[in-house]
């Protein structure tokens, strides 16, 4: 169980903080930056969720971006504490946690009509909220494998973020009136 008795702590004011295993790193470290990623995305899923919370057209979207604001605390917890050789316990993300992804884009995937052309982010407010949390997603994800290439990471935090983006895709197609309203990119139209 988390319990914060203090939210300042100083321990940071130096330029430096501490991983979940006690390690210290300078702020810029690849794996706090990795986590930091993590951390903005929940956030923007959290916007997201004003979009799509009182739609009922939306609950199951709604239903998926509140369970996957809990897994991205599970990742970040993961990414804060470096796996080591023969580890047993810790927290991790499952392939378990991806499928269950896998399963939520298979559902929604199901209602929409085959891409014609690539979408233009934007449309309905949920779609596009989604759309901005797809992109923080890449982000985040480009930041984790960066991180990987460096040191180790569990291959299940990667799978979930890139599975992740994939579901904000789809869950954004959904919300634009089930791809009816999707914005299309016309190549070349202004020229």
């Amino acid at each position: 169980m988390v319990r914060l008795n203090k939210i300042y702590t100083r321990t940071g004011d130096a330029g430096d903080t501490g991983l979940g295993s006690g390690q210290r790193r300078v702020k810029y470290d690849a794996r706090v930056a990795a986590y930091g990623e993590v951390d903005e995305l929940n956030s923007v899923i959290g916007l997201a969720r004003l979009q799509t919370r009182d739609n009922i057209d939306l609950a199951r979207i709604e239903a998926v971006l509140t369970r996957v604001q809990n897994d991205l605390f599970d990742l970040g917890a993961d990414l804060c504490v470096p796996p080591t050789e023969g580890e047993t316990g810790g927290l991790r993300v499952t392939p378990g946690q991806t499928e269950a992804l896998e399963h939520a884009i298979d559902d929604l995937n199901a209602e929409l009509q085959p891409l014609r052309s690539f979408v233009l982010p934007g449309g309905s407010p949920a779609a596009a909220a989604l759309h901005q949390a797809r992109t923080v997603c890449r982000r985040a994800e480009r930041a984790i494998v960066l991180l990987a290439g460096k040191e180790s990471v569990g291959a299940p935090v990667i799978a979930y973020v890139n599975r992740l983006s994939d579901y904000l895709f789809v869950a954004a197609r959904y919300a634009n009136d089930r791809g009816a309203s999707d914005v299309l990119w016309v190549p070349g139209a202004n020229r």
